[in-house]
């Protein structure tokens, strides 16, 4: 089977990126995107975030998951330490997260440093779900082969009965991590491909170098 898709193009048009509108600090500029983003009936999920990672079978993986903080240090994310991703970060934690904005015509493109958070940060955050997705962390052997989906389903079922009433507790193996940013890329769609891209890189003394890129 072959589909031609050479004729599949857009024209960007709804906005530019100067360099006189970018702060200092791109976590600011992402805030102020971000914002926007979540403000823009165009935009579903602005949260929904890929993350890439070097797996250890030696490929590079990308997946979706959901940006749930970001702080001046960086952005966190919540998911089982012994999945496919958790093995992946704990060989090499420099990962990739990026955001695309189709209807605003924008991504962000974050390389950084995986950090596991502490135990009492993914506490927290675990204890503020709903009971039906604590389960579910436990009864997920995330990335494992399973037989059939009857049996994630019997497992499920066990759980519920037994922590029914009960508190349900955060598993070890399950928790946060913390992404670093040693360098963020904001892009911009504009006409004719002239895309605006700003790159921030951190430095050795902490501060932020502001670049421009050719789209």
């Amino acid at each position: 089977m072959q589909k031609d898709l050479s004729n599949y193009r857009k024209s960007y048009e709804k906005q530019e990126l100067l360099e006189s509108n970018c702060p200092e600090n791109p976590i600011e500029l992402f805030r102020i995107w971000f914002t926007n983003a979540d403000n823009s009936e165009t935009v579903v999920e602005t949260n929904a975030m890929t993350i890439s990672s070097i797996g250890l079978d030696g490929f590079p993986k990308s997946r979706v998951v959901l940006l749930k903080k970001f702080t001046w240090e960086g952005f966190i994310f919540y998911t089982n330490y012994n999945s496919e991703k958790g093995k992946a970060i704990e060989a090499t934690n420099n990962i990739c997260l990026s955001f695309f904005w189709a209807g605003l015509e924008q991504q962000i493109i974050i390389k950084g440093n995986a950090e596991k958070l502490a135990e009492n940060l993914s506490d927290g955050y675990f204890d503020s779900r709903p009971d039906g997705s604590k389960l579910g962390a436990w009864a997920s052997n995330q990335s494992a082969v399973v037989n059939s989906k009857q049996e994630l389903e019997e497992k499920l079922s066990s759980l519920e009965k037994e922590f029914k009433d009960k508190e349900i507790p955060r598993p070890k193996h399950w928790g946060g991590y913390l992404v670093k940013p040693v360098s963020i890329e904001f892009w911009q769609g504009r006409p004719n491909r002239m895309h605006d891209r700003i790159r921030y890189t951190l430095a050795k003394d902490f501060s932020w170098k502001i670049e421009r890129l050719a789209p």
